[in-house]
């Protein structure tokens, strides 16, 4: 997520902290310049080194990183900022401090806040990690991202009862960008390089997010708010 901050937006502050338990680092967030739009920023961070993955939980967010994120879309409401949210995580960690309850919250308020989302998946879209900062009014993947209930080994292990047969399971989950552009889940996939996103070819990635998000989010500025939440609604039931 940090490198697709620092590709695409101006000026990003970070926030710090959910005002109640402390701060999650798996989870960054905070306002920013999309050109001369005001947006606030949020994203699931895992590191490049394995002491980076161990201080950033590899991207598993605890319940004060829903928590932070809530906080930072609560205040995007107030002062009419739109979001855009970073998905990358392997799922959640163990049902601790009410894991469940703060991913139900987030979806719960996602859903019903006035202001434009978008939610971008760039690496792994798993679980409830996943939906905890997914429910937007837009939902892009890059091209060889993956979006889905569960990893592919824990599919396998629970309906087959072997996790060898994974890549089994992979292709009955339709887990990629093209099946779930199929199945009108998302609505946009983002071109990747043959090579996938690597430092020489995130600038390319990040120069065709940037026009898209911009477009974008002008268009659901302009619409009606009522029809904004009724259209979101409306999508995420159909997904059900």
């Amino acid at each position: 997520t940090t490198d697709y901050i620092k590709n695409i937006f101006d000026d990003f502050i970070e926030f710090h902290g959910d005002r109640n338990f402390g701060d999650d680092k798996a989870i960054i967030g905070g306002i920013a310049l999309l050109d001369e739009i005001p947006v606030t920023v949020i994203g699931e961070q895992k590191g490049k080194s394995a002491k980076q993955n161990m201080e950033r939980n590899f991207g598993m967010p605890e319940p004060e990183g829903y928590r932070k994120a809530l906080r930072l879309m609560k205040q995007a409401e107030k002062f009419k900022r739109p979001i855009i949210t970073f998905i990358d995580t392997p799922g959640v960690g163990a049902e601790e401090r009410g894991q469940g309850e703060a991913i139900a919250k987030n979806i719960m308020e996602m859903s019903k806040l006035e202001v434009p989302i978008i939610c971008i998946v760039i690496g792994e879209g798993s679980s409830g990690g996943a939906l905890a900062i997914g429910v937007g009014d837009k939902i892009v993947m890059l091209e060889n991202a993956v979006y889905s209930i569960l990893s592919p080994e824990g599919f396998a292990s629970i309906l087959y009862k072997d996790a060898s047969k994974a890549k089994e399971a992979a292709e009955n989950m339709k887990i990629t960008a093209e099946d779930l552009k199929k199945l009108e889940i998302i609505e946009k996939i983002i071109e990747e390089p043959e090579e996938g996103v690597t430092e020489k070819t995130l600038e390319k990635v990040c120069t065709e997010l940037k026009k898209y998000l911009k477009q974008t989010i002008l268009e659901l500025q302009k619409e009606n708010t009522e029809k904004l939440l009724e259209r979101r609604y409306e999508k995420f039931r159909k997904i059900q």
